[in-house]
């Protein structure tokens, strides 16, 4: 009962992740993304504990299938999971458990991207999400992101409504770019949209706050 993505822009070399579903706080369990890492989902009975495992060993030197295959190594109760990961070269795996198959699951991988699903309307839930992801490269990670998800929804969704949607982006920083969650709403991914183009103008400015705060502009 969840739909997300994991994306990379070539150009800037932000990692990011985007994840909706009908269930409260998506975004404080599946979503996990580090600067000059990668990034990981981990969803269906999710175990938040796997995120972090593969961020670090990303930090090691694997790349996304190693880092899959050694998480998966230790995972407890592997086949509840879906995972996907995504390195900073853009390569991409994606792992969903015997039981999470048995459900409604699919998953698709393109250009600096993959995509998961389960107990959703449609196994072409990831393949539209994967294409509105890949349809304009020049626009912000963020806002592909979120597209992402909008297609996803477009595309058949989950079997109840959604009401919890998230975005977390990395860029230079070791926080993060941008972390925002919607919780319990009638039409989060749309509230997503409004958040991100709300803090989308002020995105740089708190970079500077931290860095520099004599340069950066009031509050």
């Amino acid at each position: 009962m969840t739909f997300s993505l994991l994306g990379r822009c070539a150009r800037t070399g932000m990692l990011g992740a985007a994840v909706t579903t009908s269930s409260i706080a998506a975004g404080s369990r599946c979503s996990h993304v580090r600067t000059g890492v990668g990034a990981c989902l981990t969803q269906h009975r999710t175990d938040p504990r796997l995120g972090p495992l593969a961020l670090d060993l990303l930090a090691r030197g694997y790349d996304a299938r190693h880092t899959m295959q050694a998480v998966l190594a230790v995972a407890p109760h592997p086949d509840w999971r879906q995972l996907a990961v995504l390195d900073a070269a853009g390569r991409t795996v994606a792992f969903t458990g015997a039981h999470v198959a048995a459900e409604k699951a699919g998953e698709a991988h393109g250009k600096d991207c993959v995509a998961i699903a389960n107990i959703v309307r449609s196994t072409d839930i990831p393949a539209a999400m994967v294409r509105a992801f890949e349809a304009d490269p020049a626009l912000p990670l963020a806002r592909r992101l979120i597209a992402a998800l909008a297609a996803g929804e477009a595309a058949g969704g989950e079997f109840v409504p959604v009401i919890s949607a998230a975005l977390l982006v990395a860029h230079r920083e070791s926080f993060p770019y941008v972390d925002l969650r919607v919780d319990s709403d009638p039409a989060p991914i749309t509230e997503l949209s409004r958040l991100w183009r709300e803090y989308e103008p002020e995105a740089e400015a708190y970079v500077t706050r931290a860095n520099d705060p004599g340069a950066a502009p009031p509050a």
